[in-house]
């Protein structure tokens, strides 16, 4: 069963929490409506309230607060979500998810309204990888690596400079040979 991938934000923070939830756990919030307030306890946020912002559905389809029901439909938009015009004046018809919350939902915005005892950043758990150990070891690699594309570099050159000096002697005996002839075909004609 897919995922309800909740992004949390707090305004006082001004910071954005991310929360995977399966669909079975979280079938209260099926029908709700963006603006409507929901209990974090679904998410594992005790005491906290939380509002529906919008959200998009698994094809990427932003809700839109004005159009009401579940389903997708074909509207016509002169403002944010789901269309930014760039000239004044200007309407698109654009696809979008209407303002309830339904099974084929896969991200869900909200924000903070009531906070509870804890802080977010300690309720929510990031998986925190031990990124230091990779990095020494990519630094490790690095450092035998640059010695070799020096040697590389510092002999590249001295093959380039070999070459030049066979084309040039080359080009010298070509030319005197072509002088005289130029010189004979005037005293001739």
């Amino acid at each position: 069963m897919p995922n309800f991938q909740f992004i949390v934000s707090d305004p006082t923070t001004r910071k954005a929490y991310k929360v995977e939830i399966d669909q079975d756990k979280a079938t209260g919030l099926v029908g709700k409506m963006i603006g409507q307030k929901f209990n974090g306890d679904i998410l594992g946020l005790s005491g906290y309230e939380l509002q529906i912002t919008g959200g998009t559905d698994k094809d990427g389809f932003p809700m839109h607060p004005q159009v009401h029901g579940p389903g997708r439909k074909k509207v016509v938009l002169a403002h944010p979500p789901g269309f930014h015009p760039r000239l004044k004046g200007q309407r698109k018809r654009k696809m979008i998810r209407g303002n309830a919350i339904s099974r084929d939902i896969r991200q869900i915005n909200c924000k903070v309204v009531k906070a509870g005892i804890k802080p977010l950043n300690q309720l929510i758990k990031k998986e925190e990888k031990p990124k230091e150990e990779p990095k020494e070891e990519k630094k490790a690699e690095k450092k035998e690596e640059k010695p070799k594309e020096e040697a590389k570099t510092k002999e590249k050159p001295k093959e380039k400079k070999e070459e030049k000096p066979k084309e040039e002697p080359k080009k010298e005996e070509t030319k005197p040979a072509e002088k005289p002839k130029k010189e004979e075909k005037p005293k001739g004609g």
